[in-house]
């Protein structure tokens, strides 16, 4: 069934969370929205959609990318006590199912989905698509409403030709920038865990995304976010500073032609409106 938007509505986008504290994003108008991933207790992300004068009954769906619990940590309490449907691949849902700190187990409100393979939720389109970690799977969403195009890869090994052609066909777009290389390499983490965190199925550094981003910017792009930055190894600043000095060495203006914002760690973040 096709959506008639309507024409005075605009939609707006922030971030209730972003890091291994848990993650959680809204997407909405002012009738509608729709959360990617809850990894927030249902109670923070109630009291943090009203901070925004979001109800949580106006949530239509939760979108998970995948089953580690700083993603899913309310999926089975929001889809069941709540009856919110909670759009997961069949490999993320069984993974759900298998986290031993997910209470609620999902039944009817779980929703099967496969990458490459457009649904629509209301006026949104959404295309799931292959992101490289080391869980039981996971996907980035693309999200197309009215004449605008909003992407999300979190918790990204390596980009891929599959990220990027989503990640350069948006004009918003929200994308990993966990770890500083240096930070990393000298912090206190054991080495198994440094290893694991800059492999292809583990974070993008700052220097990885900083040079995607200046190789595949466009015209098009309106608004980039970095997500989920290490408590540890990385801190806003830095990540911004990165970002923007590699833009800039490109010959790209930030605040000029393109927005950039860091989603801090368990902070609700200013609505952006699109």
């Amino acid at each position: 069934m096709q959506y008639e938007l309507f024409p005075s509505e605009r939609f707006s986008f922030f971030s209730l969370s972003s890091g291994s504290c848990g993650n959680c994003y809204f997407l909405g108008n002012s009738r509608y929205g729709i959360l990617i991933d809850a990894g927030l207790g249902p109670r923070v992300i109630k009291k943090r959609l009203a901070q925004h004068n979001v109800e949580l009954s106006a949530i239509r769906a939760i979108l998970i990318t995948h089953d580690h619990y700083d993603h899913i940590k309310s999926a089975g309490y929001l889809g069941e006590k709540m009856h919110i449907p909670v759009y997961a691949t069949q490999a993320v849902h069984r993974g759900i199912v298998a986290c031993p700190m997910i209470n609620n187990r999902l039944n009817g409100s779980a929703k099967y989905i496969e990458k490459g393979i457009t649904f629509q939720i209301e006026d949104l389109r959404i295309t799931a698509f292959d992101v490289p970690h080391d869980s039981s799977d996971n996907a980035g969403y693309f999200i197309e409403f009215a004449d605008q195009k909003l992407a999300i890869a979190t918790d990204v090994g390596m980009i891929t030709d599959e990220v990027t052609r989503y990640a350069t066909a948006a004009n918003h777009l929200v994308i990993e920038s966990n770890y500083d290389e240096e930070m990393l390499l000298n912090g206190r983490y054991p080495w198994h865990l440094k290893r694991r965190i800059s492999s292809g199925t583990g974070h993008l550094s700052n220097r990885q995304t900083a040079e995607f981003l200046a190789e595949n910017i466009h015209e098009g792009i309106r608004n980039i976010w970095l997500c989920h930055l290490s408590g540890d190894n990385n801190n806003p600043q830095l990540a911004y500073n990165t970002i923007k000095e590699q833009l800039s060495r490109r010959g790209i203006e930030v605040g000029k032609q393109v927005a950039l914002r860091v989603f801090e760690r368990n902070i609700l973040s200013d609505k952006t409106e699109l």
